[in-house]
């Protein structure tokens, strides 16, 4: 009887070591995937097409499948034309896992555009909607900022927005919460005859992508940290347990096996003292 009760415990010893290697491989799957956000893989890049039709985002720096080959995606506007653009670059695949970043950082977000349209804008008659950028977390819009600073003479403008995270921002749910970076402007056309008598003077707005032959910075940059909001999985207790199962993945199953393991051993010691 007591041989056949040390084997039982020795079961469940094995099968508790062998928990502590298996579950936490499986939790770093996702953190593998190079399109995915990482602690060591923060900067989400940009990617489009030609027309600015379709604009995605993921972290891999070195996959620019599909996107632009010449670097930018552009469209034009007819002389004295409303320019106009209103599109968004969402992430190409969803958060395998949920994202969290650290509540005191900051999100950068840098862009290179090229604009050209009119020098003035009567708000009272005419649209005017400076170079705006919207950050969102899923469907639900977290910052947004207008940039009215931004030329419109033809020439090559680089963007930094800084974004100050908090407890808002602190955590984005998989399949739900992916970041979205929405692009607006809306100004009008140069018509100016003498202007338009010596120049082109055809509307056109551009957005630099992340493989632009120019060397421009154009990606987003988040403050990842590997953390998971604390008694997440874990029992209400606030113990010691509850804080390093939600630290180490895995941990809840390792711990309830260990306790069986402890269980049975000291059952079997207890019958023979008896």
């Amino acid at each position: 009887m007591q041989t056949q009760r040390a084997a039982h415990a020795f079961g469940l010893a094995l099968l508790l070591a062998l928990s502590t290697v298996a579950a936490p491989a499986s939790a770093q799957d996702a953190v593998q995937d190079p399109k995915q956000p990482s602690v060591d893989n923060p900067h989400m890049h940009i990617w489009g097409d030609s027309n600015l039709n379709n604009c995605w985002t993921h972290f891999d720096a070195n996959d620019s499948s599909g996107s632009a080959s010449e670097g930018y995606g552009s469209e034009t506007f007819p002389q004295g034309e409303q320019v106009e653009v209103d599109f968004t670059c969402k992430m190409q695949e969803n958060l395998k896992q949920d994202l969290y970043l650290n509540a005191n950082g900051t999100i950068v977000i840098e862009i290179e555009v090229r604009i050209y349209s009119g020098n003035g804008c009567d708000d009272s008659t005419q649209e005017c909607i400076p170079l705006t950028l919207t950050l969102s977390k899923g469907s639900t819009e977290i910052a947004k900022r207008e940039f009215s600073d931004v030329n419109n003479d033809w020439e090559d403008e680089a963007v930094r927005w800084e974004i100050n995270a908090n407890e808002t921002m602190a955590r984005w749910n998989k399949s739900l919460e992916e970041p979205q970076l929405r692009v607006q402007y809306s100004w009008p056309g140069e018509d100016n005859f003498f202007t338009c008598l010596l120049q082109d003077c055809t509307g056109e707005f551009w957005l630099y992508y992340s493989n632009n032959e120019e060397n421009y910075t154009v990606e987003a940059n988040f403050p990842v940290v590997n953390q998971t909001i604390p008694g997440e999985g874990g029992g209400s207790d606030g113990g010691i347990g509850g804080a390093v199962s939600d630290a180490i993945p895995g941990f809840g199953l390792v711990a309830g096996i260990g306790a069986l393991a402890l269980a049975a051993v000291g059952a079997s010691r207890f019958t023979r003292e008896e």
